[in-house]
């Protein structure tokens, strides 16, 4: 039942249910439940199936991130008692409770927008942003730029397979690695311009830039679902607002 909830809410109603998750990471107090986010926007993914790529892509996004700033926080920069003296090195208790905020807020922003990214493509995304009023310029830019990265991946895949059938060592230490560096950014560059070339004679043959009105192959629309949800998130939001004076008081 939530699943198939879940997979039929418009892509504003997604997007209103990721800033609501990290919003309220802001009004409740303390790190426990930012942490959490973790957790929450795992769930959401799995009733999508994207859960082992979420976890993946928040692992690879946070873990030196999040590893730096406990190091600088609690290590090169003293601040108040000695908590945990290893030798040399010594852990400052205020600059570690630091470093727990300021990770907490990090972390739960990260898997928003990773969960968001997962159960949302940008083809809908934009398209459901441009029914609500957006200028097709602005929502087709917008597309693009969201598809730059996963497009670009791609390339940089094809490019060193290629290389590789050629002889170029793109595997190995951090030394024939950087080697490997210019035989695949030259070529991927170059391929951006021109497929920027020809999406852009492709948009003029279909008169992109008319005044004129607008007809869609592909179109999506809501589902009985949205205004319940959206509904749910208000009183949700509510909720925390409430918690967080309570606690105050």
């Amino acid at each position: 039942m939530i699943r198939n909830i879940l997979e039929k809410l418009y892509p504003t109603t997604k997007l209103l249910l990721a800033i609501s998750l990290f919003v309220s990471s802001f009004i409740i107090q303390g790190w426990f439940y930012s942490y959490s986010m973790v957790l929450i926007c795992g769930i959401i993914t799995c009733f999508y199936g994207k859960q082992k790529i979420y976890l993946k892509r928040v692992f690879f996004s946070l873990f030196w991130l999040l590893t730096a700033i406990f190091i600088i926080q609690s290590i090169f920069l003293p601040s108040g008692e000695v908590w945990i003296k290893l030798g040399f090195i010594s852990v400052y208790k205020e600059g570690f409770l630091k470093a727990v905020n300021l990770t907490s807020k990090i972390t739960a922003f990260v898997s928003v927008l990773t969960m968001l990214t997962l159960i949302t493509s940008a083809k809908d995304f934009t398209l459901s942003l441009e029914k609500q009023g957006l200028n097709p310029k602005i929502s087709f830019i917008l597309m693009l730029t969201l598809q730059m990265i996963p497009e670009l991946q791609k390339q940089s895949m094809v490019i060193m397979d290629s290389q590789r059938s050629r002889g170029v060592e793109t595997e190995g230490n951090l030394f024939t690695r950087s080697k490997a560096l210019i035989p695949v950014f030259i070529p991927l560059v170059l391929s951006s311009i021109a497929n920027t070339e020809e999406r852009a004679i492709t948009l003029e043959s279909r008169a992109f830039s008319s005044e004129s009105r607008r007809t869609r192959l592909y179109d999506i629309e809501k589902s009985k679902y949205d205004n319940p949800v959206r509904v749910f998130l208000l009183i949700f939001i509510i909720l925390c607002i409430t918690w967080r004076i309570l606690w105050a008081i």
